[in-house]
């Protein structure tokens, strides 16, 4: 450079973008809508720019994280407290373009998804997606079976088309891959606040507020009271328990529209609702056993804030779960729907003090290898190599 001659300023490098396409995100507060905000507000605190596209109801269920665009939705038909999404309109479209994002990444594979993997592809920009929901097993709760193969069919095609789609647990994949997926499949593990949920939290004065007695044993359900959580499964267990005079208290923490029918099925049961913050840590660690039958799980992240809350399990052996719980270890995993063989489980926890003691200390254990901080970090990275050739 000649004597004297000064070089012009250095641009700054430009940030990565990051379109966040969803149908869940702060109107319901489900495992899907509290994982992105979690990860929204993570990219945020390491300088990334993200934009959120997003049905939103009239009031919000929390305080969400991240700028949010609104998506037109209206109110699903037998499941109102979830919304629908109705695509992805040109005002959205236009704003899309104009974040000119450097990924772009869908969380629900509906219509909102499909018209995003489109537009996505359309702008030559990578699309990736993840997956949170065994939308295919839900279908038998709901007499909707015959669709089961159709709906997993159009579920292989739409993440066929994703460069890469991301999985929650080493089970899931493993199904996945049976299926016929293919080498996009890569794992973004789930993590827990094993301060937030930790056994320190557990609560005399919580039990005794809800009538639960000090010597009583908590046989506790945590999540959405719907058919897919086998709800009624638990409900059963706790008659079958009462029938054969093995002491308990069951609870139920979470609502939804199977709540009324559990009430009579269950009428000795706590019912404690929706809860959240210091009072659900208090919940989990007042409780004794965690008992969840559920198979529709692709993770389970209730199953590891039992887990790092001190708790044994009675799982279901179905994806999720069975890459959490060591049976015989930090509990028990049990064949989807075997009603006996989750009230023996649940027996054998209640009337062996030391057993239980001793699995929820390994389960605490195990859970402390669960870290937000690495897996967010491993999912940024991914971000990073895709959006490289194009910054280069």
């Amino acid at each position: 450079m000649p004597a004297g001659e000064r070089r012009g300023p250095v641009a700054a490098p430009r940030r990565l973008r990051v379109a966040l396409v969803t149908s869940s995100y702060n109107y319901i507060p489900d495992g899907v809508a509290l994982t992105l905000n979690r990860l929204v507000g993570y990219l945020e605190s390491q300088g990334v720019e993200v934009l959120v596209f997003a049905p939103v109801a009239r009031a919000a269920a929390f305080a969400h994280q991240g700028l949010i665009v609104p998506i037109p939705s209206v109110p699903m038909p037998a499941r109102p407290e979830y919304r629908l999404a109705l695509g992805l309109p040109r005002a959205a479209r236009e704003r899309l373009a104009a974040f000119d994002p450097d990924i772009i990444h869908i969380a629900v594979p509906d219509f909102l998804g499909h018209q995003a993997l489109a537009v996505g592809k359309a702008m030559g920009v990578p699309v990736v997606a993840s997956y949170h929901t065994r939308y295919d097993t839900y279908l038998k709760y709901y007499g909707l079976d015959f669709l089961q193969e159709s709906v997993a069919r159009r579920l292989r095609k739409f993440f066929a088309a994703c460069r890469e789609v991301y999985v929650p647990s080493a089970s899931m994949a493993e199904v996945l891959l049976a299926q016929g997926a293919g080498a996009n499949i890569h794992l973004w593990v789930r993590g827990v606040d094993t301060s937030r949920f930790n056994p320190a939290k557990r609560s005399q004065a919580w039990r005794l507020a809800r009538g639960i007695a000090p010597d009583e044993v908590v046989v506790a359900f945590f999540g959405r009271l719907v058919r897919e959580k086998q709800v009624g499964l638990v409900a059963e267990v706790f008659q079958r328990l009462t029938a054969l005079g093995i002491p308990h208290r069951g609870m139920f923490v979470g609502d939804g529209p199977e709540r009324a029918a559990l009430e009579k099925a269950a009428p000795g049961a706590v019912f404690a609702g929706f809860l959240n913050g210091e009072d659900l840590a208090s919940a989990y660690a007042s409780s004794d056993i965690f008992l969840f039958p559920s198979d529709t799980e692709t993770f389970g992240n209730v199953t590891l804030e039992a887990m790092a809350s001190g708790l044994p399990t009675a799982c279901a052996d179905a994806t999720g779960s069975r890459s959490l719980v060591e049976p015989g270890v930090t509990g028990h995993l049990v064949a989807t729907g075997d009603v006996e063989g989750f009230t023996a489980a649940v027996q054998s926890m209640i009337l062996d003090g030391s057993l239980r003691l001793g699995m929820g200390m390994a389960a605490r254990r195990r859970a402390l290898r669960f870290s937000w901080e690495e897996t967010m970090a491993d999912l940024l990275g991914r971000y990073e190599a895709l959006a490289a050739p194009a910054a280069a």
